[in-house]
């Protein structure tokens, strides 16, 4: 991994937990509950917070943008969703429960200080640098919305958008290593991200697995047990290392003095955010193992 490529991946390390208590804090299931999403799973208040930036899209549009997931999955709960609550009042609530979240975790002295004022400005100018509407749709959805005023929330929604538009990258380096939506969880299963039942989340069936997993052993991809063969190995390091690229621009934007004090400033506030026990140890994302 070059130097560059290291720094945008720590940089997304960095700031994807702090983005990601909105599915998993007490208080976002709160807000999830008031506007009338049921709670005794997420995925509800999951597709309504993420997708709500796109509008009242309908179940194709979220299969596309989201990526990973089984059609079948999200129609479930697309669009259902906005039976509950309409976009506007999901994109009201989702900084409500992320100023509950974030006075939980790091108290009101911290989210109002000097420290966390400094790191959304910071990270508001590394999110300005995104490039709206070159790839995805997360990405320039998220980057379009109006910005908070609380530092805090600034500091999130540049986190968020930020992870859009990797993701939004992430895709298309998908796409371009000719890995479609389950072949791209296998794969990644294949390299030691995340054991295969903790991508079960996505909602393919055995039958679909399976079937992904033999496309890839056929193209020396994948061998009999799973796991990935070394031409899958480098399949899999291209696509990250596309994803970086796509990723870098807002970070060279910044310059590197100002990422060097964002993580600094971003550090502590990581640490009690893994420490908290909130986010799973083992994600789909490859969190800690890309």
């Amino acid at each position: 991994m070059t130097g560059e490529a290291a720094r945008v991946r720590q940089m997304w390390h960095l700031l994807e937990p702090l983005h990601a208590v909105l599915y998993y804090a007490p208080e976002a299931f709160e807000e999830a509950a008031a506007l009338g999403y049921g709670t005794e799973e997420r995925w509800a208040s999951y597709f309504a917070w993420r997708a709500a930036p796109l509008g009242a899209v309908d179940a194709p549009e979220v299969v596309r943008a989201f990526h990973s997931f089984a059609p079948a999955m999200v129609d479930r709960y697309v669009p259902a969703v906005w039976a509950a609550a309409g976009p506007d009042a999901v994109l009201a609530a989702r900084l409500r429960a992320v100023d509950r979240a974030y006075r939980a975790l790091f108290g009101d002295r911290r989210v109002e200080g000097a420290g966390f004022a400094e790191a959304a400005a910071l990270a508001r100018r590394a999110a300005e640098a995104t490039t709206p509407g070159v790839l995805g749709a997360l990405g320039p959805a998220n980057s379009a919305l109006p910005w908070p005023d609380a530092p805090h929330l600034v500091l999130w929604h540049a986190a968020t958008v930020l992870r859009e538009h990797r993701g939004d990258g992430h895709i298309a380096a998908l796409g371009a290593a000719g890995l479609d939506p389950v072949e791209s969880l296998v794969s990644f299963a294949g390299v030691g991200a995340a054991r295969p039942e903790v991508f079960a989340s996505r909602g393919w069936g055995e039958q679909e697995w399976s079937a992904a997993r033999q496309r890839l052993q056929e193209r020396g991809l994948l061998a009999a047990d799973g796991t990935a063969t070394g031409a899958g190995r480098e399949l899999r390091a291209k696509v990250e290392r596309r994803t970086d690229e796509e990723a870098a621009a807002p970070w060279r934007a910044l310059g590197e003095e100002g990422r060097v004090r964002l993580a600094e400033l971003l550090g502590e506030s990581w640490l009690e955010t893994i420490g908290s026990g909130m986010l799973p140890g083992e994600n789909t994302l490859g969190i800690g193992k890309v």
